[in-house]
């Protein structure tokens, strides 16, 4: 079967199968485990890049969120097949970084959540933020093919996590 359709080429995926410890009482997955899967797949994707956790700890430099927006459109239930892809979407080169998210039931090919996070370099030891180290320079960057998608996409799909009016 191929992959769902995402709205942004060269994505960094991963698959997942909605587990019973990540359902709530509502018979749906918690949005807290939405969260745990974004930071799941976001380490993946930096160790991808050559810029595993590890290494981040013995540099004394991370990437720490400022914001996170989300916008929740279906309910994941119990055994979903999930496909969780990720993109940076934006990265200064000094600084910060947005990361780009879709997670699409494989089933029916329903979009279940868009998000976006912007993160920026974190010095470990001072917790105040930092310029990026060369490795964070070298290995953050933003595919041209992906500015180029991001920038065609409808205002309403560029600004998750507002009110996308009625559609």
């Amino acid at each position: 079967m191929p992959h769902p359709p995402l709205r942004l080429p060269s994505a960094f995926t991963t698959l997942h199968r909605v587990a019973p410890e990540e359902i709530d009482e509502y018979a749906h997955v918690n949005n807290t485990v939405y969260l745990q899967w974004l930071d799941r797949i976001a380490w993946a994707h930096s160790f991808k890049l050559g810029v595993p956790l590890e290494h981040c700890i013995s540099i004394r430099r991370g990437m720490a969120v400022r914001h996170t927006r989300v916008d929740y459109l279906e309910a994941a239930l119990l055994d979903d097949s999930l496909l969780i892809a990720t993109w940076l979407v934006a990265c200064d080169g000094r600084l910060r970084c947005t990361r780009r998210f879709e997670i699409v039931r494989v089933s029916d090919n329903k979009r279940i959540l868009d998000a976006e996070i912007e993160y920026f370099c974190l010095n470990l030891d001072t917790g105040k933020p930092c310029r990026f180290p060369s490795e964070f320079t070298e290995h953050y960057t933003v595919k041209p093919e992906v500015t180029a998608a991001y920038a065609e996409l409808p205002d309403s799909l560029r600004h998750v996590g507002y009110s996308r009016g009625a559609s």
